[in-house]
């Protein structure tokens, strides 16, 4: 189980064959890497596993290999235009995911590929930026000038950059960090640095442009891939309110608005998360959950109830089908632009 997916095997993978399984989306959020919180969106797991079978059948009909198979209606797999329900279960190809085991603080790569073989789940995210916003923390690790920007200090606002920006950040490890190239390229194992980051230029572009054509900006997002017998297909799923950030009339259409509303209402909490990562890093441990005091407080109704709405309505004009009983798109965005 992810923080918000279930993950059921169907026929687990081995070390020459891909397995077969299902993701089962819920209603769970997480934010701030935190995991579960304590309250539940209604309708967001089908939307996540509306807009990502929808992203499947885009790039697979622009020749990308992935692992997505369906949905699952009445219990058989079907595509998502044969079903006038929104899924909840995708089916999925699987490949390996070996254990990442820890040796004195640090993470043993090694023994995750030799475990691994010819079919493994890449341990890497690799992150691709259209837009770079005020709080991003590209600034901070990257000059204007490694990213395609002719001037000599970040400015104050969002910047649209010239050239989508791709970067590689672990998977497994209990908090992410960004990785230098070589960092990247040791943990990738037998997939090279320059086929993910084109793959995940080509999801972009076929994001970017559903986006477009729907009224919606597309500004970052990531791809998690496979490995298997030579060949690198996308996994995990792909252009979602949850793994990407869209933006409708310069309005937030994505889980940065739940991470904006925490950061004006919970500071505290937000404040010790923060705190706690920074801890754990410096004194090279991995549990930093465990150094974080306060828990996140639950949501009040109406904010779950406003965040349901966001996430059904981006769903519905994304795939251009009224799927969910929600407001029009920009309602609901209207609305969710107060929480933050």
């Amino acid at each position: 189980m992810t923080s918000v997916k279930e993950f059921r095997v169907e026929q687990p993978a081995t070390p020459d064959e891909l397995g077969r399984g299902r993701f089962v989306f819920t209603d769970a959020y997480s934010i701030f890497d935190w995991g579960r919180m304590p309250d539940t969106i209604p309708e967001k797991g089908r939307s996540l596993c509306t807009m990502g079978a929808h992203n499947f059948a885009l790039l697979e009909a622009e020749g990308i290999p992935t692992h997505y198979r369906g949905v699952v209606a009445d219990g058989s797999v079907v595509d998502l235009a044969e079903t006038d329900e929104p899924p909840r279960e995708m089916a999925i190809d699987l490949a390996q995911v070996p254990e990442l085991p820890v040796q004195n603080g640090d993470y043993d790569y090694g023994a995750f590929h030799a475990d691994a073989g010819d079919n493994y789940l890449i341990p890497l995210e690799i992150v691709f930026r259209n837009t770079v916003p005020v709080g991003s923390s590209l600034r901070s690790r990257r000059d204007p000038q490694d990213v395609g920007l002719d001037v000599a200090e970040w400015p104050d606002d969002p910047v649209e950059l010239p050239e989508p920006v791709v970067e590689f950040s672990t998977k497994f490890e209990e908090q992410d960090r960004y990785l230098t190239r070589e960092e990247a390229d040791a943990i990738a194992g037998r997939a090279t640095l320059d086929e993910l980051a084109a793959l995940a230029r080509e999801v972009n572009r076929v994001v970017t442009e559903r986006a477009e054509e729907v009224g919606l900006t597309h500004e970052d997002g990531k791809i998690e891939c496979l490995y298997h017998d030579g060949e690198v297909r996308v996994a995990d799923v792909v252009g979602t309110f949850d793994e990407n950030r869209f933006s409708y009339r310069g309005h937030e259409l994505s889980k940065e608005v739940l991470r904006q509303y925490h950061k004006r209402t919970q500071p505290e909490w937000v404040t010790a998360v923060s705190a706690a990562k920074e801890e754990i890093e410096e004194t090279q441990g991995t549990d930093w959950h465990a150094l974080c005091g306060p828990d996140p407080e639950p949501l009040t109704a109406d904010v779950v109830a406003t965040a349901s709405d966001l996430y059904t309505a981006g769903a519905n004009a994304y795939v251009g089908r009224e799927l969910f009983d929600a407001p029009e798109l920009s309602a609901a965005v209207e609305a969710a632009s107060e929480l933050a």
